[in-house]
């Protein structure tokens, strides 16, 4: 017997859109909080990670200052700490998802996630309860961690298998689209609030307005996976496999270098992806001194930058392979991160140069996002592919991505260097590009094992 005759029929294409859209929608969800944690990170500084006495904990003022930086680089530990989680959720849920099924892990990591941001949004700060804030508001960071780490493996897995012959690229894509999504409603919905509210308003409690709102979207969220149904076909039989050294036998060992393997391709994409989308906030209005609403205008548009170039991305992917398409988004970013980032700080440089310059950003971390859920999926067979592409995202994310903001803040206080966001960006997709260079040019066409 062949390793073809043990592959299910593809599913119907009703089937497959509605797991597009119940992986879409859990995905989103996920991704809105990381979108407002970001966004609002100097103001969580200042509401649970300020001492009292520090100036400017009422107003937000004070981010500037020594405490503001040192209560900034605490809520980016926090941050990290958060991210350090995601291997083990990674873990734990990937095991569930490849024994029990896709659709039970799916709808308890969005009704997790779900819960934790709205406690955020009604959390108690410093100056009502003391130092018992900070350390509440790490524990739901961590819940949300362990949430997150599952919910990238069965989603991608789920988009994959149901995914029609020739078109895994697009379907993984709409993965890293609804992240953008999230990312993109996240800084929208801070920006908004930033306009319509007065500044002490804004810092005092539309803060929460955010975290509030993921409760009504992780509900629809849960309607949909609940209504979900399994991918079809059972996990394969022992199959002759490839030589390439990617794929995953039974052994334990080859496992764990596909998974390495893998942070290699996609280190890129989660330094320079939570660089450009995540962290810029805080950078613009720390070390550039930009306003908080300036500064969630250019967070808004890097998010359209990426994602108005994902889904392209994943369809050229299907068509061309994953290695060009990713190689030219690790390169791009490698090259430009530099020019891009002093057009930014430029005194001189007019609204439209910048502009141009973070929507350039974006949509070159599009290309690496676009066909890296694929393929990751194509890296592992379906008995582990939950575990194995989950682990891969979550400790790429968790050094790379989850440690981003304390490292340049930190970096950037310390050495007075407004250049660090470039030299972590570009390095990691440097790296990054020597590991995607290991991906054969018709990976892409071959069946899901």
């Amino acid at each position: 017997m062949t390793s073809t005759e043990l592959l299910p029929a593809p599913p119907p294409r009703a089937a497959a859109r509605r797991a597009l859209l119940a992986g879409s929608a859990g995905n989103l969800v996920e991704w809105y909080e990381f979108g407002v944690y970001g966004c609002f990170a100097t103001v969580i500084a200042a509401h649970f990670f300020t001492p009292p006495t520090a100036a400017g904990t009422a107003t937000g003022t004070g981010a500037g200052s020594a405490s503001g930086v040192e209560a900034l680089v605490a809520t980016y530990a926090s941050f990290a700490l958060a991210f350090f989680f995601r291997p083990v959720g990674a873990l734990l849920f990937g095991r569930l998802g490849d024994r029990l099924g896709r659709r039970p892990t799916l709808v308890l990591v969005v009704g997790l996630m779900t819960l934790a941001t709205t406690l955020i949004g009604l959390l108690p700060t410093r100056d009502a309860i003391g130092p018992a804030a900070p350390w509440l508001l790490t524990f739901l960071r961590v819940l949300q961690g362990l949430s997150a780490g599952g919910e990238f493996g069965g989603a991608v897995s789920l988009m994959a298998e149901y995914a029609p012959p020739g078109r895994r690229g697009l379907y993984g894509a709409w993965q890293s689209f609804t992240v953008a999504l999230g990312l993109l409603a996240g800084a929208g919905s801070a920006a908004a609030l930033a306009t319509v509210l007065p500044a002490p308003a804004l810092y005092a409690w539309g803060w929460r307005i955010p975290f509030l709102l993921a409760l009504p979207l992780g509900l629809v969220a849960l309607w949909l996976r609940t209504a979900l149904e399994e991918p079809p076909g059972a996990p394969p039989a022992k199959t002759a496999y490839g030589a390439r050294d990617h794929q995953v036998p039974p052994g334990g060992g080859v496992q764990a270098r596909a998974v390495f393997l893998g942070i290699g391709r996609i280190m890129g994409w989660s330094a320079a992806g939570y660089t450009f989308l995540v962290v810029l906030p805080s950078y613009l209005q720390t070390t550039l001194g930009a306003s908080f609403r300036n500064a969630l205008l250019a967070t808004t548009l890097v998010n359209l930058g990426f994602a108005a170039s994902i889904l392209p991305a994943g369809l050229l992917s299907d068509r061309y392979g994953r290695r060009p398409v990713m190689l030219g988004g690790a390169l791009g970013i490698a090259v430009l991160a530099f020019p891009l980032l002093h057009l930014l700080q430029s005194p001189g440089a007019s609204p439209p140069v910048r502009a141009a310059a973070v929507l350039t950003a974006g949509a070159l971390v599009g290309l690496l996002a676009g066909p890296g859920p694929a393929m990751l999926a194509e890296m592992f067979p379906r008995r582990v592919r939950c575990t194995g592409l989950g682990l891969a995202y979550a400790l790429a994310n968790a050094v790379f991505s989850g440690c981003a903001g304390l490292v340049i803040t930190a970096l950037t206080a310390r050495t007075g260097d407004t250049d660090i966001p470039a030299y972590y960006a570009a390095g990691a997709c440097a790296i990054s590009s020597l590991a995607l260079l290991t991906l054969r040019g018709n990976d892409h066409r071959e069946p899901l094992r």
